[in-house]
């Protein structure tokens, strides 16, 4: 079941993609020769006006074929994708990534407006020989305040302890039997990692949470605006994780997930309820919105990138460099699949039960 719920969203998500795609080409009069969704063989089709939508075999995603698309098939009709000027070629080549990105920041709107799920500040175990349980920190304790500032989750909770590396103490107004008090700690200071994976000084007191959750919810508005800010600070952080791949800061094994670790993904979100179900859709919207304008050849970013060359040279780049090209990114892109691959399934121990069976 889990798997369908995957193939569905996903396939869900990349048909949104090219209907960007193919909305995008018909308000500039250039002619859709076929919207299918799936690939492989032809199921179901039918023809409304200029173009024939199918349904195919292969059921993860889908494709639009514009006339003159392809090489060879140019005619010179201001139909043809071809025909129209580069910067309306950019703007339906761009539209798919554009559409993908609109769609998780409407998710993530839906998520902050019908409750999303946080971890309650409240401690669960505080560990012996660390600074929260010396300062007199006990489980059940509900962090209301820390450095005069709202305790809204468990998270925000812990991404303030961490970057208190500058040795002064952490003051926290908890609630215990009704009674509220403040209690300060002064944090460990470690050498640790970033989220990144990068070393880094990291803060820490000794605790854990209780695992309670509860909804926060946000009016229709501020969700929005939120889900906006939220997909801007994913875009940040994935421009980063990109940059650290780029120059060696940060393993590629460590910071990709391929179809199978989105696959644990979706069954862990889907064991936890809709809303972290959405939420995890909601990212990988975003996520592939992002990845498709990296200039990446065969990927929407290659194009792009070809179109600014166009644009900047009057002439558009020659057919033969741009099918070398787009060979040398499809090689790039299968041999990172593989790796991600092998590394979600080295993840969760596969390997390890293979040889194991034969000790």
């Amino acid at each position: 079941m889990n798997l369908l719920i995957l193939i569905a969203a996903l396939s869900v998500l990349i048909i949104i993609h090219e209907l960007g795609h193919f909305l995008t080409a018909r308000a500039f009069g250039v002619k859709v020769e076929r919207f299918s969704i799936g690939f492989g063989p032809v199921l179901l089709k039918r023809k409304a006006g200029q173009t024939e939508y199918a349904v195919s075999l292969l059921p993860l995603g889908g494709y639009v074929k514009m006339a003159g698309e392809q090489a060879g098939e140019a005619t010179g009709s201001p139909e043809e994708y071809g025909s129209r000027p580069v910067w309306q070629r950019f703007a339906i080549v761009g539209a798919g990534p554009v559409v993908n990105y609109a769609a998780g920041i409407f998710l993530f709107t839906v998520v902050f407006w019908a409750g999303y799920p946080v971890l309650v500040p409240r401690i669960g175990a505080v560990m012996e020989n660390y600074p929260a349980a010396e300062a007199g920190l006990l489980p059940g304790d509900r962090i209301v305040r820390i450095n005069e500032k709202p305790a809204d989750s468990w998270e925000a909770l812990t991404e303030t302890i961490r970057k208190q590396t500058s040795g002064a103490p952490v003051r926290f107004l908890v609630k215990r039997d009704g009674a509220e008090r403040v209690i300060e700690v002064q944090p460990q200071v470690r050498e640790g990692r970033s989220i990144f994976g990068k070393p880094a000084r990291v803060a820490m007191v000794g605790m854990t949470p209780s695992g309670e959750v509860q909804l926060v919810r946000y009016g229709l508005i501020e969700a929005a605006v939120k889900s906006v800010e939220h997909a801007i600070w994913l875009t940040g952080m994935t421009f980063q994780a990109f940059w650290y791949m780029a120059t060696g800061a940060m393993p590629i094994k460590d910071s990709l997930t391929g179809p199978v670790g989105i696959f644990y993904l979706t069954t862990s979100a889907a064991a936890l309820g809709w809303r972290y179900l959405l939420q995890l859709f909601a990212l990988l919207s975003v996520s592939l919105g992002i990845f498709n304008v990296l200039p990446i050849p065969v990927l929407d970013g290659g194009h792009l990138a070809f179109l600014a060359v166009e644009g900047l040279r009057r002439k558009p780049v020659s057919m033969r460099i741009q099918e070398k090209m787009s060979q040398v990114g499809m090689c790039l892109l299968l041999g990172m699949l593989l790796m991600v691959t092998y590394n979600d399934l080295a993840k969760i121990g596969v390997f390890e039960k293979i040889t194991g069976l034969f000790r």
